[in-house]
């Protein structure tokens, strides 16, 4: 992997492990947190569409349109029940590393056996060694120290419950594109162009609708919190989708860079839970022991360890 593409592809662990912090000091409930967040992921998606897809003549058609609506409604719906679990367990430090390591097994797996990226034994066992590194990372990262009654434990069964459907949400918007392209059949040439970058990229504004369209879905359906709803916290907000839509952007660069694939981008990009660990403790200030911040830099490096592993699959395979 080269320099370049490594760097292209940690963007989104930086981007998405802000939105929680971001969010927080913004304020509002997780209705408002959502609608405004897809409104920003709107306005990228106009910018990105009208000044790059269009200027450069890329392919779209109706197939597009619908993997990209259908992959956004399921982002909305992920995002905002991590939001939700984010409440619930009382902290970012918390509930976004659980969350982003469920997202990042289930999507690394799914990569691996659904997409077949990963071809050979080797590379099965040197993937499950490295994600196996990453969820100790992440369970050091949130371990309760006992000794120490002031610091409760946020993980809950509701919380819990709320972080399997953001999973499964999240999984489902980031396997969309390359698994529907299968089932629609969409030509090679289409999904190839431009190394596979002018595919994704041009779904990039119909997805962004999709997230407006499932942020109301959640709001009116599910939350029912219309009151307030475009309130000064949600515009706010906004804020948040442009960072989101800047890491949902080179993610999906990186899903279709060959080098890489979903396995490996996905892992990459799941790594915000650090930047949610470290952004809990040092910007929002959420409350950790002295025991508690050596288990989050010591599983911060395990993890890091594990990335730098999957990263270099086909590498590590050979050793084997």
């Amino acid at each position: 992997m080269s320099d370049i593409a490594f760097i292209i592809a940690i963007i989104p662990s930086l981007c998405w492990g802000s939105l929680g912090i971001l969010s927080t000091i913004f304020g509002g409930n997780a209705s408002q947190q959502t609608v405004g967040l897809t409104y920003g992921g709107l306005l990228f998606g106009l910018l990105t569409y009208f000044g790059w897809v269009v200027p450069h003549h890329y392919f779209m058609d109706s197939k597009l349109i619908w993997i990209g609506l259908i992959s956004g409604i399921l982002w909305a719906l992920g995002q905002a029940f991590q939001f939700l679990a984010i409440k619930t367990m009382h902290g970012v430090s918390i509930a976004l590393p659980l969350s982003m390591t469920s997202q990042l097994i289930g999507n690394a797996l799914l990569g691996a056996a659904l997409l077949g990226e990963w071809t050979s034994i080797q590379q099965w066992v040197v993937g499950i060694i490295a994600i196996g590194l990453i969820v100790s990372g992440v369970l050091m990262i949130q371990k309760r120290d006992n000794k120490n009654k002031a610091t409760p434990s946020g993980v809950n069964c509701h919380g819990l419950f709320q972080v399997l459907v953001s999973t499964l949400a999240y999984m489902g918007y980031f396997i969309t594109p390359r698994l529907m392209q299968r089932w629609l059949h969409i030509s090679n040439n289409i999904v190839t162009a431009g190394h596979g970058i002018n595919y994704m990229v041009a779904i990039v504004l119909p997805q962004s609708i999709g997230m407006v369209i499932g942020a109301y879905l959640y709001v009116f359906l599910i939350s029912h919190e219309t009151k307030y709803l475009h309130a000064r916290p949600t515009w706010q907000n906004v804020i948040v989708g442009v960072v989101w839509a800047l890491g949902n952007v080179t993610m999906f660069i990186s899903i279709a860079n060959p080098r890489l694939g979903q396995a490996t981008a996905t892992t990459l990009g799941q790594l915000g839970f650090i930047v949610g660990a470290f952004g809990g403790i040092f910007i929002l200030h959420e409350h950790k022991t002295r025991w508690q911040l050596k288990m989050i830099v010591g599983g911060s490096i395990i993890a890091l360890i594990g990335a730098v592993i999957i990263s270099n699959i086909s590498w590590f395979a050979a050793l084997i």
